[in-house]
Order: structure tokens, then C-alpha cells, then sequence
């Protein structure tokens, strides 16, 4: 009866291919494999679980099984947050040379350039939240792995000056690698000067608001990233000056699970709030709406 039972039942079924079908089959080579169309299936970096690429850009690329904030590029971010066609580009001719003569560095940003379609690390420019007029500095981590070299340092200090010159409300969208280092110190001294233009934007009593993405290290979140009047990163944004591993090997000891994480930035004061990617350019319109009515009186 046990034996009767296990050779009824099947679990798979294989149809072999046509041509499998029309000759012998040992001597076929292996069956040609389905071919899926480059870009039409995304997997998920976190889960593993696969979905359609046109239904994960509907969800704003946030996994729909675990929730996983995927990356944006700057273009992609600007579309997101800020209202349709109201976007004006600040310093689109200004690109990266090669001031050190470092080897390899010029046709790096050549390559850079070709497959993030971008001309630099960060977009700059202003536009409208929810009817509110803002200054924007969005930075992409397919350029460079959102490295801040002369130019990304440069349009960001730019893109404060706008907000100072115009009185506008400043915010920043941060992701990145650290230093580029084809560019050595030069790259460094972008920490000191948009430091220094933020300074100048708070003596100005102007809002900046900080959205710290997935990743943010290095120079970019030791200065303008985490100098925000309001810190905010969305959720499982990992960010903070040094790697993980570099701390361990350090210090010796091992660190949390969720060490550097939003949320475990946030229950250690290093945030304001955690924001859905859903809920952000809400968000983002109330604080501009309170600023403004402040402003007002």
C-alpha cells in the first residue's frame, strides 16, 4: 500500500524543449535556457526575493517583503520629493578634472559618467515641496560611490549661497563612500568649506534639513551630513565616519548587529527621526510649512 502510494505521487513535471525533443537527447547539448529581458526582474539586496522592476518603482524601490530602502540615484530622488516640473538645475556644466594627474583618475570619470548617466556625484538645484520653494543638493552613489571630491564640495557650498542669497530653506540628501581619494587633500578641504557655508546659512537664521541615506561615511557624514537643524535618514540607512570593521579592529571588541544603523542612531541621539520613504516628502512639506509660518511671524 506505502509502496503504491509514493510511486503515485509527483512532485515536479519537466517538459523538455523541442529540440530536446526531436533527436536523441544525451547527445544534445545543454537545453538553451529562457531568456528574461535585461532590467525587467530586481532582486532584492537584503531578501533575495525578486521583483518585477516597474512594480518596485511604483513602491519607490522599497522592498515590498521585507521593506528594504533601495537605492536611488539623484534624478530618481529629485522625481520623488519634489513637485512635478517645478525642478531648476544649479551648476550643470561643472565637472570633476583631474588636478593631481592621478593615474587612471580621467578615464575613471569617463566611465562613471557613461553608466550613471550623471556628470558628478551631486545634483543641484530648487523647486517645490508641496507648493514651498527649497534649495536641494542630492547626492548619487552610482557616480563615484557618491565620493566628495573639488566639484561635489564646491556645488553644495554653491547650493548654499542660493539658499542664503534667495532666503530659502535648505536640504540636503546625503549618500556616499567618504573622500574621493584621486583628489587627496583637495578633496579633504571640502569638509572645512561647506562646513563653513553652513555656518554662515544658520547666522542667516535659515532652515537646513539633513536626509542621510544608505550609505553615508566618511567626510560627507563627519561634516554637512550630520549638521543638519533636523537629521533625518530612512530606515536601515547605515552612516557614520569610520566601517565597521575598521572600529572592531580598533577598539577589539565586538559591535551590535545594528550598529550604525538608523535606528540605532537614532536611540543614541545621532537622529531626529526615522523616515518611510513613502511618508518622506510629506514629511519633508509639514517641516517646510511650519518653517514658513515661523518665518511669517
Amino acid at each position: 500500500m506505502f509502496k503504491d502510494l509514493f510511486q503515485k505521487k509527483r512532485k515536479y513535471a519537466t517538459i523538455p524543449s523541442e529540440r530536446a525533443l526531436s533527436g536523441d537527447q544525451a547527445d544534445m547539448p545543454d537545453r538553451p535556457k529562457r531568456e528574461i529581458p535585461e532590467g525587467l526582474m530586481t532582486k532584492c539586496g537584503k531578501c533575495g526575493s525578486i521583483q518585477y522592476s516597474k512594480e518596485l518603482e511604483k513602491n519607490l524601490k522599497v522592498c515590498p517583503v521585507c521593506g528594504y530602502h533601495m537605492r536611488l540615484n539623484a534624478m530618481e530622488r529629485i522625481r520623488m520629493v519634489l513637485d512635478e516640473d517645478t525642478f531648476t538645475e544649479y551648476d550643470a556644466d561643472m565637472i570633476s578634472v583631474d588636478p593631481l594627474d592621478f593615474p587612471g583618475y580621467a578615464s575613471k570619470l569617463e566611465q562613471q559618467t557613461l553608466k550613471s548617466g550623471l556628470r558628478e556625484a551631486v545634483v543641484t538645484g530648487d523647486g517645490l515641496i508641496h507648493g514651498l520653494p527649497v534649495v536641494v543638493a542630492v547626492m548619487s552613489f552610482d557616480f563615484f560611490t557618491g565620493s566628495m571630491g573639488s566639484v561635489v564640495g564646491e556645488k553644495i557650498t554653491r547650493a548654499i549661497e542660493q539658499a542664503i542669497d534667495k532666503r530659502l530653506p535648505l536640504i540636503i540628501f546625503s549618500t556616499s563612500g567618504g573622500a574621493r581619494m584621486q583628489e587627496s587633500i583637495l578633496s579633504l578641504m571640502q569638509m572645512a568649506k561647506t562646513s563653513a557655508a553652513l555656518a554662515r546659512l544658520d547666522e542667516q537664521g535659515l532652515l537646513y534639513i539633513s536626509v542621510i541615506t544608505d550609505p553615508t561615511t566618511g567626510g560627507v557624514s563627519a561634516s554637512f551630513a550630520t549638521l543638519g537643524d533636523i537629521n533625518i535618514a530612512e530606515p536601515g540607512a547605515v552612516f557614520g565616519f569610520a566601517g565597521r570593521i575598521v572600529i572592531e579592529q580598533t577598539i577589539r571588541q565586538k559591535l551590535p548587529d545594528d550598529f550604525q544603523t538608523s535606528e540605532f542612531n537614532l536611540q543614541h541621539g545621532q537622529l531626529d527621526m526615522v523616515v518611510h520613504r513613502k511618508e518622506l516628502r510629506d514629511t519633508l512639506g509639514q517641516l517646510l510649512d511650519l518653517h514658513s509660518v515661523k518665518g511669517e511671524e
